[in-house]
């Protein structure tokens, strides 16, 4: 039992001490976003990294593509907190996801070897990233190019895990984020629903089906 737990525990320690780091350099890299975030926000976001980053240890075990998948928790609770805070998301940060998911799920395919996963995880960018440019040009108040952008990286993750991942990870993103406006409107917050954040539902939707779904 301590020996099963010995991994999850200390990644969720890294994730604790990694997540100050990137918010360090994101700030040296992005200076435009502002400065840092608040104490409270920092030590929200270390959290939920540690939470994440012992979750994907214990779905993944020591296995090739942790390495990627705790990259996309790392990337992925901060490009939650820009955008929940600017309502932005950076295109540094998501072709920094972009391209180094494909890196790291490259190295992943290479060492397993999983060569047909690693072509259904480029299917899956693109199709997603196809989807969503789909659905930003017909409806451009309620999706943004910064989401379009970001379907890529998680549609090249979910699609690595299976289609059925690429499926649920896209239906639950749009689900998680009309539940997440209605209580942002229940709460008084009093910007319109075209105005939430669509990135956070998109993340936390993808990161569940990996983690849930097997």
């Amino acid at each position: 039992m301590t020996d099963g737990l010995a991994l999850p525990l200390l990644l969720a320690l890294s994730g604790l001490l990694l997540s100050p780091l990137a918010e360090s350099l994101i700030h040296a890299w992005l200076p435009r976003l502002g400065g840092l975030p608040s104490p409270k926000v920092r030590i929200t976001t270390a959290a939920l990294t540690a939470l994440l980053f012992g979750l994907l240890a214990w779905r993944f075990g020591f296995s090739a593509e942790l390495p990627a998948f705790l990259f996309l928790a790392l990337l992925g609770v901060q490009l939650s907190r820009i955008d929940f805070a600017l309502h932005l998301l950076p295109n540094r940060l998501v072709l920094s996801l972009l391209g180094g998911g494909a890196c790291l799920l490259t190295a992943a395919a290479t060492l397993a070897p999983a060569w047909s996963d690693l072509l259904r995880a480029l299917a899956g960018g693109a199709i997603l990233f196809a989807c969503y440019l789909i659905l930003g040009l017909f409806s451009p108040g309620s999706i943004g190019m910064g989401d379009v952008k970001l379907a890529a990286p998680l549609g090249l993750y979910l699609g690595y895990l299976g289609w059925q991942q690429l499926f649920y990870g896209a239906l639950l993103g749009f689900v998680v984020g009309g539940v997440l406006t209605v209580l942002m409107l229940r709460m008084g917050n009093r910007q319109k629903p075209r105005e939430t954040a669509h990135g956070p539902a998109m993340l936390s939707a993808a990161v569940g089906v990996i983690l849930l779904l097997n």
